[in-house]
Parts: C-alpha cells; sequence; structure tokens
C-alpha cells in the first residue's frame, strides 16, 4: 500500500485554480502596437494633408477611416484572446476529469472501505424499512391464502355424501357467492398495513375466487421480485388513463392505441425492471405470467364493472406493476 502511495502522481499545485488576472499576451501587444501606428498614419494624413471645402464630410470621413480599422483590429484580439481562454479551460477541465477517473480507479483497486455518504446510508435505510414492511404484508397475504386453502379442503372433505352436485364434479368455488368488484379490487391492491383488517377480509374473499386468486398470486410473487431491486409501487406516480382506454385493452386492442397506460415515467425503475427482465429467466417468466393473468382477469372484470371501478383499478397495486411491465415488455409499443 505504501509503494502504491509513492508512485502516484500527485497533483500538480494549483491545476484546478483560475487565476484572478489573464496576464497580457502577445496577441493584446500586437494589436496595441497595430493601433498606435494606424492612428498615427491616419491622424498625421488628416491634420497635415491638403484641406479642402468641405470640413464637415472631411471630419465624418476622418473619423470613420481612424475608428474602424482600430475597432476591427481589437474584434480580432479579443476574439483570438476568448480563443485562448476556452483552450485553456477546456484542458483544465479534462486534467481534472482525468484526476477524479484515477482517484476512483486507484480506490476501487485498492479496496479501501471508506464510510457511505450518510444519504446514501439513510436511503438504503429506508429501503430495507420498506421491503421488511413489504415482505411482511405478503407473508400476510401468503398466510391468509394458505389457511383459506386448508379450511376448504377441510369442509370438503367433511362433506356428506347426500350433495350430488358435488359428486358429480361440480367445483367447490362454484357455490360460493360470486366475488363483487370492491373486493376485487381491494385484494389487487393488497392490504396497506398489517391492522388493515378490510384489506385482509377481502384478501380472503378475493382468494376463495378462482381466477382472482391465480392473479393474486401471479402479482405477489411479481412485486416480491420487483421489491428485490427496490421498485416498489408506492413510490411510482403513473399517469392514469381513462376508463375508455382500459376497455379498449379488454376488447383486445394492442399497440399504440392503449399507450395511455404505460403511464409510468420512472427511468430507474423502468432502467432496473429492463435489465432484470433480459438477464433474470425467473423474472421474466413471472413477468409474463403475470401480465397473461391481468389480461385475462381484467377482461373478465370489464363488462360488470363502471367507469369509477375501473379508474379505482387503474390505481392498485397490481395495475402499476402492470403498468411498468407492459412497458419494458413492449404491450404499448
Amino acid at each position: 500500500m505504501s509503494d502504491e502511495k509513492s508512485t502516484a502522481k500527485p497533483t500538480p499545485p494549483g491545476l484546478y485554480d483560475r487565476s484572478d488576472a489573464e496576464p497580457v499576451t502577445s496577441v493584446e501587444i500586437a494589436a496595441l502596437a497595430a493601433t498606435v501606428i494606424w492612428v498615427l498614419l491616419s491622424g498625421g494624413y488628416f491634420l497635415f494633408g491638403s484641406v479642402s471645402d468641405g470640413a464637415g464630410l472631411r471630419f465624418l470621413l476622418s473619423f470613420m477611416i481612424i475608428v474602424m480599422p482600430v475597432a476591427l483590429i481589437w474584434v480580432a484580439a479579443l476574439s483570438a484572446r476568448s480563443a485562448r481562454v476556452m483552450r485553456t479551460e477546456s484542458a483544465r477541465l479534462q486534467a481534472a476529469i482525468d484526476a477524479i477517473r484515477q482517484a476512483y480507479v486507484s480506490q476501487a483497486q485498492k479496496g479501501r472501505n471508506d464510510p457511505p455518504h450518510p444519504t446514501l446510508i439513510k436511503r438504503l435505510d429506508e429501503i430495507a424499512a420498506a421491503q421488511k414492511k413489504l415482505e411482511a404484508t405478503l407473508a400476510m397475504v401468503g398466510s391468509a391464502r394458505l389457511a383459506d386453502t386448508g379450511h376448504a379442503a377441510q369442509v370438503t372433505a367433511q362433506e356428506p355424501d347426500d350433495q350430488p352436485a358435488l359428486s358429480l364434479g361440480t367445483p367447490a368455488e362454484a357455490l360460493q357467492p360470486p366475488l363483487s368488484n370492491e373486493d376485487f379490487i381491494r385484494a389487487l391492491n393488497f392490504p396497506e398495513t398489517a391492522e388493515d383488517k378490510e384489506g385482509f377480509a377481502a384478501l380472503r374473499r378475493a382468494l376463495k375466487d378462482r381466477n382472482a386468486a391465480h392473479l393474486i398470486q401471479a402479482a405477489q410473487d411479481i412485486l416480491t421480485l420487483l421489491s428485490q431491486d427496490g421498485i416498489y409501487m408506492d413510490d411510482l406516480r403513473p399517469d392514469l388513463a381513462r376508463p375508455e382506454v382500459w376497455r379498449t385493452f379488454a376488447q383486445g386492442t394492442r399497440g399504440r392505441a392503449i399507450a395511455p397506460l404505460g403511464g409510468v415515467r420512472d427511468r430507474s425503475s423502468l432502467a432496473l425492471a429492463a435489465g432484470r427482465m433480459k438477464q433474470d429467466p425467473i423474472f421474466r417468466d413471472a413477468a409474463h405470467h403475470f401480465l397473461r393473468r391481468f389480461d385475462k382477469s381484467f377482461a373478465a372484470f370489464e363488462p360488470n364493472a363502471s367507469d369509477a371501478e375501473i379508474t379505482e383499478f387503474g390505481g392498485t397495486r397490481s395495475a402499476r406493476a402492470f403498468m411498468l411491465l407492459g412497458r419494458v415488455a413492449g404491450t404499448f409499443d
């Protein structure tokens, strides 16, 4: 380590300092000399030359002949000076960039364990807390789903044989009351906190519906995978599309006609999701499975939903995940 420090090239003193006063260069000296010579020659000619009757016109011509070349001389001199200053600033900036790059590479090679910036530490703590909160909520969702599955299996095992409809193969969920749009929307948004009793009640009712349960499971899986990259749906602020656009999507339209559905504009989330989609086959399969489930479930939900319910549906966490992954997968292109 000491050898590396001794061989490292020190930064030249004053490399990044800008002098307060620029010295007079040969350009200014040449311009000054040319000015003096021209003023002497032209002024002497008009002062000691032949006198004409038109004194006013003679004065105007004399002024223009003397002053205009001087102005041109100094314009050229100042332009040359500005070009030299720009070249100097460009060289100083390039030197600063090279020094920063060398310092970064040197620090990476030496493996120094300098403490990170306090702002970065705070942001990492916030992400970790949000991830723990999401994991706790999803764990409770999974527990609720397993409990409902076990309860359904227990009820099926305890049912007597005097029900011919079930013995003929009628699915048990066919006897359940239809899932309301309100419960379906609330379940797709997932409970807000562990104390959200209404959210968990709606989630339990939705898990009894086969189609809704498939979509909820796919949404839970993809939200968990997104959280591993620090992507949380509560951090996204998408542009909400009109209900007419959602209905067009439910009717099978794809491409630019439904582009307003891709309202997520967060560049970092889009870049992280796109990179994960290309590099992680598990994430890619989960994302495509979720998009297929979302497509089928919304197509069944749309005919019986009002415009207000579709707007509320578009604000759920599952719908935001659809907007994000839809843009990454090219659904709206």
